[in-house]
């Protein structure tokens, strides 16, 4: 049993770990905030229980002109002296000082920043579109152009703004590529940076953010992680997003159902070149390409987005409906593509010529949403195998094999 009141100190990049063992163990983590803003009621504190909660008064370091004060009148209200105390090693110089009358002993714990420095540390290199020599970027356009299917006009521009982006990038003057695309839903936005991604031969997930869900008060915190004075706080989605990636292109999706006070956050991204926590953690994102996407109509867009930001965006285009020619040319890669995934997950092979028949049996003059087309493709081909192949009932079960098929399709 301790009989002194202990601080200790844990390094940042050491607290998930942290975290983790102590979840393990049984507890959880609690911002002292909640204490502060709860300090009359000692209710809170008796049934506090030190058996299964950790405080972590890092919050106490900053924002608070009279520290010692408070601390000495949150604390004292903790009775036990088992109760675990943590805080950030940023803050130890001045919580050391103020809080001297508070804790008989300060300590780092040595057990996870020693775990952390056995660990390799592994950081995320995006490959951009800046890192490309010529011969592969010739390639990487080549790709990019026979993937994505119609807009030519769009490929054609954005081969010319790639060339340039990557002579003044190099001169330190254009940090960001961003590309506005508007247009209806199903047309090819999105496709874009999903394309990007798959010609940058990408292994992760491609870094999307969709501002369908960024409407309200609270988005700014969503995005880029909450303020609440603690080592514990989230992490923003669009840093977890970039973060888990391996290719240096962002999607933002539905970008104009957001707000003005993310519309200002990006124009801050797009002029600086990089992206901020709420705690001023950084990610540099120099070389990156930004697709947005949005529904949003031509006329729309002058009332929506202000003028400061329309000018910060690199290309603004308008995207249609493709013509047939380019639909029947998404269906035999498609159809090629599944029949790939099909071949390797199962015995039956298919003959790749096969997108020959779905051209026949789908009439893509009916669709103008690409979403409504690959739909209608995935059905035809799970038709076709089940007609087509006979599924042996005594080593397979009919339907857990067309789930199967299903899920290796996507």
């Amino acid at each position: 049993m301790n009989t002194k009141r202990e601080l200790i100190f844990i390094e940042r990049d050491a607290f998930y770990e942290y975290k983790r063992l102590k979840k393990n163990e049984g507890y959880t983590i609690e911002s002292v905030g909640y204490y502060l803003f709860n300090i009359s009621d000692d209710t809170i504190f008796k049934e506090f229980d030190y058996t299964t909660q950790i405080v972590d008064i890092s919050g106490l370091a900053s924002g608070y002109k009279e520290v010692q004060l408070i601390d000495e009148q949150v604390i004292g209200k903790f009775h036990d002296y088992e109760t675990i105390f943590i805080a950030d090693k940023r803050h130890e110089e001045i919580l050391r000082y103020e809080l001297r009358y508070c804790f008989e002993d300060f300590k780092n714990d040595d057990f996870t920043i020693a775990k952390l420095e056995r660990k390799e540390h592994i950081v995320t290199k995006h490959k951009k579109i800046t890192d490309l020599d010529e011969n592969e970027l010739a390639t990487f356009i080549q790709d990019f152009r026979k993937r994505l299917y119609g807009h030519e006009k769009f490929k054609d521009d954005f081969t010319k703004l790639v060339k340039n982006f990557r002579v003044f990038n190099k001169l330190g003057e254009h940090k960001i590529l961003s590309l506005f695309l508007m247009g209806e839903s199903g047309v090819g936005k999105t496709e874009v940076a999903r394309t990007l991604y798959e010609c940058f031969g990408g292994q992760k997930k491609l870094a999307k953010v969709n501002f369908g869900n960024y409407s309200s008060e609270f988005s700014l915190s969503s995005l880029i992680g909450s303020a609440r004075g603690y080592i514990g706080s989230d992490d923003g989605e669009i840093f977890i997003r970039v973060r888990d990636t391996d290719i240096g292109v962002i999607l933002i999706d539905e970008f104009e159902k957001s707000n003005i006070t993310l519309f200002n956050y990006f124009l801050d991204v797009l002029e600086n070149g990089k992206i901020v926590s709420s705690l001023a953690d950084e990610i540099d994102l120099n070389g990156f390409i930004i697709v947005f996407t949005s529904n949003i109509s031509k006329e729309n867009f002058t009332n929506k987005i202000s003028p400061e930001l329309r000018s910060r965006f690199d290309y603004k285009g308008l995207f249609t409906l493709l013509y047939n020619k380019d639909k029947r040319k998404f269906v035999e890669f498609r159809v090629k593509s599944i029949i790939n995934k099909f071949n390797i997950e199962f015995e039956n092979k298919l003959d790749e010529n096969l997108y020959k028949y779905f051209i026949s049996e789908i009439n893509v003059a009916k669709y103008n949403n690409m979403r409504d087309l690959n739909k209608k493709i995935k059905r035809v081909f799970v038709e076709y195998v089940s007609r087509s192949h006979d599924v042996d009932n005594e080593n397979k079960n009919t339907f857990s094999f067309l789930k199967k098929l299903v899920k290796s399709i996507k």
